[in-house]
C-alpha cells in the first residue's frame, strides 16, 4: 500500500516539479528578445547544458537557429528499493533576425545557465511618406 501512496504522490506532483525545473518535455526553448542600443539580443533559458556537445547556435539567411540536446538522469536508492529514471530531449528555436543582419557578426555567450546572442543591427535608411487621399468609388 506504501507503495502505491508514494507512487501516486509522485504522479500528482511532477507537473508541478516539471514547471518549477522547466518543462525540458515540450520541445521548444524559451527565449527573450529585445533590442539594445544599435544590437538585437535574444536570451535562451538552457540551464544545466553543455556548451562544447550540446548546443548548437548558426545564422542562415537572417534566422537565428538555436539546437540543443539535454540528457538527464536520477536515481533514488533506499531500502525499500531503487529508482532510476532517464529524461532525453532535443530543443530546436528559430528566430528571424532584422534586415541586413551580417551572418559573421552574430556573436553568443552562455552565462548561469542562459544564451545570450547578440547582433548589430544595421542602420534603417530613411523613408520618406506621404499621405494618400482616399476618394469613394
Amino acid at each position: 500500500m506504501t507503495d502505491i501512496v508514494r507512487r501516486t504522490s509522485r504522479e500528482v506532483f511532477d507537473p508541478i516539479r516539471r514547471f518549477i525545473e522547466g518543462d525540458w518535455e515540450s520541445g521548444t526553448i524559451r527565449v527573450e528578445e529585445f533590442v539594445d542600443g544599435t544590437t538585437q539580443v535574444v536570451r535562451a533559458e538552457m540551464p544545466g547544458i553543455d556548451l562544447e556537445k550540446d548546443v548548437d547556435v548558426s545564422v542562415t539567411n537572417g534566422v537565428l537557429h538555436i539546437r540543443a540536446q539535454r540528457e538527464e538522469k536520477s536515481e533514488e536508492k533506499s531500502k525499500d528499493g531503487y529508482r532510476s529514471e532517464f529524461r532525453y530531449g532535443s530543443f530546436t528555436r528559430d528566430i528571424p533576425l532584422p534586415d541586413g543582419i551580417k551572418d559573421d557578426e552574430v556573436t553568443a555567450s552562455y552565462r548561469d545557465g542562459v544564451l545570450e546572442v547578440r547582433a548589430p543591427v544595421p542602420p534603417q535608411a530613411e523613408t520618406q511618406s506621404r499621405k494618400v487621399q482616399i476618394t469613394r468609388a
